[in-house]
């Protein structure tokens, strides 16, 4: 039987803790000086993969 080989995309962007999949958030590279700096600190907040896609990131990562 073949290697399990997990997606090297999805090892980058995601990381698994306790009970949660931690994800990475978009829009906040590059063009800042329009952004509200509210916006800019709930970009770089944590955020966490929905319930619904929990199973699909987990299959990518070979954790499931």
């Amino acid at each position: 039987m073949p290697k399990m080989k997990s997606v090297k995309g999805a090892v980058k962007r995601f990381k698994i803790k306790k009970n949660k999949i931690k994800r990475g958030s978009a829009f906040k590279s590059h063009i800042l000086t329009k952004k509200d700096h509210r916006r800019i600190a709930s970009l770089n907040a944590p955020k966490y993969v929905h319930s619904a896609n929990m199973d699909s990131v987990k299959s990518m990562l070979c954790k499931a």
